[in-house]
């Protein structure tokens, strides 16, 4: 069987490039692709019946990203023939900026996460890394597009519209796989550990700084979530008006991010700067990649939104501050990144200190030194 589906995808492969002109069908060029990379996968390997799942999970989701691909390089005017049907009859709302540039991340970094994750698998090699920057990446693509129907293409449901519940539930379903297994990495240090955890934040100038953008994170979170929420502030009315208009676009998922930080985003960036004056926040391994690669895509989407084409010129970051705007937008980018790969680098203090024997009073134990009570 293994063999047959080796030779379909060879042999369809052969026609696509042999008879380019038969091929009509707006899908029939990516399922071709599909079918042969899936015979790739269905090769006898010697794996757990969870592995095989993720791996027929992750190629199913490659095929995804080929047609979220087609269809914003068709957008752009880039190639075309493909996905006209689909573009009329649908999901309009992915004709715009937005959407545009959610689909290029899904078909470019998506897909190359997938086949990391592939290869791992293969390789029986964890992807717990990868997988957790993924699951917060597609949870942060996918939860707008049930929500655009509070923009201007609301009135325009249909039912491929109500596929993307589905595509929405696969990665929490992944992302709570991935939270729940046993880690890659070790929660209990010794003496380095301790060490690390008795440093006070002003002797630590890395967690210092990180700490210091945090905060100016926060900030511009709030910011932009009360500008997203309407409040009746002049700082609100002087940002919208001067800096980042395209939060007002009436397709609606510029507000709709805005909130998601500004309800979900926020608490977690709390959370870091908890986590980063407070030892021994194991969590803090797996939070700050799966924040990370959310907003990743959602920055991604909201600057590349801002300044595509499509985008109508009142909507527009103005010219006398777009450089002002987009060093926001990177340093706000930055941020997770940086604290994610600190956590990874050297997670010492985050780690759990395991007791030495004949020893009381470690940084981050209960028990108190009982040599202060007698004095």
């Amino acid at each position: 069987m293994s063999y047959l589906c080796y030779l379909t995808g060879r042999k369809s492969s052969y026609n696509l490039y042999a008879n380019p002109k038969s091929l009509r069908h707006c899908f029939f060029h990516p399922l071709l692709l599909y079918i042969g990379s899936f015979s790739m996968f269905t090769k006898p390997l010697a794996l757990d019946a969870p592995s095989v799942l993720a791996l027929q999970f992750f190629a199913e989701f490659c095929f995804t990203c080929v047609i979220d691909l087609v269809s914003a390089l068709e957008y752009d005017g880039i190639i075309s023939g493909f996905m006209e049907f689909y573009q009329k009859t649908g999901e309009p709302y992915l004709g715009t900026s937005y959407a545009i540039m959610m689909c290029y991340w899904d078909g470019i970094a998506h897909f190359i996460m997938y086949l990391i994750m592939i290869s791992r698998i293969t390789d029986r090699k964890a992807y717990r890394t990868v997988g957790l920057l993924w699951a917060g990446s597609l949870c942060a693509n996918m939860s707008l597009f049930p929500l655009y129907v509070i923009g201007k293409y609301g009135s325009e449901i249909r039912p491929a519209f109500w596929i993307n519940f589905l595509f929405l539930l696969m990665p929490i379903l992944g992302g709570v796989s991935l939270f729940t297994r046993p880690k890659d990495r070790p929660l209990i240090g010794g003496y380095n550990a301790q060490q690390a955890q008795c440093m006070k934040l002003i002797w630590r100038p890395q967690d210092l700084v990180l700490v210091v953008l945090l905060l100016g994170a926060i900030a511009f979170t709030i910011l932009r979530g009360l500008v997203a929420l309407d409040a009746p502030l002049e700082v609100c009315s002087d940002y919208l008006r001067q800096y980042e208009p395209y939060l007002k676009d009436p397709v609606g998922f510029p507000r709709v991010m805005m909130l998601h930080q500004f309800f979900y985003g926020l608490p977690l960036l709390g959370a870091f700067v908890y986590g980063l004056l407070k030892p021994g926040c194991t969590w803090m391994a797996d939070w700050t990649l799966f924040f990370a690669g959310a907003m990743v895509q959602c920055q991604w989407a909201h600057i590349g939104g801002s300044l595509h084409p499509r985008t109508t010129a009142p909507y527009r970051i103005p010219a006398e501050s777009l450089c002002m705007v987009l060093t926001a937008n990177l340093i706000y980018v930055l941020t997770p990144i940086l604290v994610a790969v600190r956590v990874r680098s050297n997670p010492y203090f985050f780690l759990k200190i395991a007791p030495f024997p004949g020893q009381t009073g470690l940084p981050n134990s209960e028990e108190k030194d009982t040599k202060y009570k007698e004095k």
